[in-house]
């Protein structure tokens, strides 16, 4: 669930995210305000003020004298965050395991249905949202808003990398197996089950990430 935007810095600061998610400004490239004032048509003040909120979280960088460029996300970057990652959201499923009633079954079940009618039909970008939707499941049934925050913010970076591990080969199989074996934990009232499928889930994504990077820079040699 996306925060509701105020101000006026904040409503450009989620532009800039929005256009640096969709590849529209890649990794590496200047931040140039003048042009960026005119594509958003604002001013300069509230522009830098939003490039100020995206060095914070890391998504820019601030070269001294010479601007504010997009950040870049290196695998060195990646092989760290995803073992803080991976611990953080098995913590969210631990306390979603311990905090999930009858009603939180119903309404999990559905998403997890919805998971597998898009395995099956082999949808990939359909994967990736109910896959979303349940890992946003989990974190707010634990209601542990410093969790939220935190994992929000790692996932933010991870989408510098613009790599998606479901397009590994196998890969889609295997992540609907793993969400299966973290809804039947919490489905046990098993919290620390549940928070070891969660971090095996998450590791094993970022094996398939190392994969795909790996198959990528092969066909770049040949």
């Amino acid at each position: 669930m996306r925060p509701v935007v105020n101000s006026l810095h904040e409503q450009v600061a989620e532009q800039l995210r929005e256009l640096i998610f969709a590849g529209e400004l890649r990794p590496g490239a200047f931040l140039d305000e003048l042009a960026l004032c005119e594509r958003l048509s604002i001013s300069r003040t509230p522009l830098r003020e939003a490039l100020k909120v995206l060095v914070a979280e890391g998504l820019a960088r601030h070269a001294p004298r010479r601007g504010c460029f997009v950040a870049e996300i290196t695998e060195r970057d990646v092989d760290q965050i995803f073992p803080v990652i991976a611990l953080l959201e098995g913590r969210a499923v631990y306390e979603a395991a311990q905090r999930a009633n009858d009603a939180d079954f119903v309404a999990l079940e559905a998403l997890h249905e919805r998971l597998v009618q898009r395995a099956e039909a082999d949808d990939i970008d359909g994967y990736y949202a109910a896959n979303l939707a349940i890992h946003e499941a989990f974190i707010t049934l634990a209601d542990n808003r410093w969790l939220a925050q935190s994992i929000g913010d790692l996932r933010k970076i991870l989408r510098l990398s613009r790599l998606q591990q479901l397009r590994a080969p196998g890969r889609l199989r295997h992540s609907l197996g793993e969400h299966l074996a973290i809804f039947d934990a919490v489905k046990q009232r098993d919290p620390v089950a549940a928070e070891q499928t969660m971090r095996t889930h998450l590791l094993a994504q970022r094996d398939a990430l190392r994969e795909l990077a790996h198959q990528q820079t092969s066909r770049i040699a040949l």
